[in-house]
């Protein structure tokens, strides 16, 4: 309660990684690929995400409305999944895709959302399956149609119109992922968000908001979540990390240990 004996109003933004990404599991997968920097997902990949997505609807003790996805391939298919079982008609705890789901789209809106994209650099993307003219294509109308059907938000319009450049900093990655998380937060202050994204994204979230950590393990899927107190209309709370039982596939310790920053930006993020 407030002094006023109001009881706080909390917005939620939920940061998760994508799912397992095909080319871990099949290494000679990018030598006959025509976009070796932007693997699906591996097939377990999708049941983790779907999974996850019954864990979010279940177990966070709040609605998502409103998802935002980087641009990348397995961020997409990730965020197919989660949003199936987010937005499923009928519970079935056996169900573990989204295969044969009956979905309500009026549940939730999806939007493509380049500021959540990998780092563009060499710490996070190899130099020998990079593009070598450094430019990155993504066909968003066709990446809309992997999302299930009526779940688009075509209204929406993106924070980033465009990638950022090729050779970004580890530094301005980070500095980006954080500006847009806030930015999307404030744009849409009366609703918990999904933001689907990288380990470096989901890292960067961690360690932004919560003082004196730092991140050295994000799994697939593994998610953070942020609140903030929204306290009255203009009056905006800090973003803090809520860390509960739930939250499971994220590693971080105290800044303070004798090892500075073990969470580097390294290939296959």
């Amino acid at each position: 309660m407030d002094s006023n004996g109001t009881p706080p109003f909390y917005q939620n933004v939920i940061v998760m990684r994508h799912g397992d990404r095909l080319d871990n599991f099949d290494p000679l997968w990018t030598t006959k690929a025509t976009r070796p920097w932007d693997p699906p997902l591996f097939d377990a990949g999708k049941v983790r995400a779907f999974i996850a997505g019954q864990k979010l609807r279940t177990q966070l003790g709040f609605p998502i409305r409103r998802v935002f996805v980087s641009p990348f391939l397995r961020c997409v298919q990730t965020a197919s999944e989660v949003s199936s079982a987010l937005c499923a008609i009928n519970d079935d705890p056996i169900k573990t895709s989204s295969v044969d789901i009956q979905i309500d789209p009026s549940k939730l809106k999806v939007s493509i959302e380049y500021g959540l994209c990998e780092m563009l650099n060499r710490e996070a993307i190899r130099a020998s399956v990079a593009p070598k003219d450094g430019e990155f294509s993504f066909n968003i109308a066709e990446l809309q149609t992997l999302l299930p059907s009526g779940i688009v938000d075509q209204s929406t319009v993106p924070l980033y119109d465009k990638l950022p450049k090729w050779g970004e900093t580890v530094l301005g990655a980070r500095a980006r992922y954080v500006q847009v998380i806030k930015d999307l937060a404030d744009k849409y202050p009366s609703e918990n968000l999904l933001l689907v994204t990288h380990g470096e994204g989901v890292g960067t979230a961690v360690s932004a908001f919560m003082k004196d950590v730092t991140v050295y393990e994000v799994e697939y899927c593994a998610f953070a979540q942020l609140r903030r107190n929204m306290a009255s209309e203009g009056e905006k709370g800090d973003f803090e990390v809520v860390m509960n039982k739930e939250q499971t596939g994220i590693g971080y310790y105290p800044l303070n240990n004798s090892m500075e920053d073990p969470f580097d930006a390294k290939p296959n993020a």
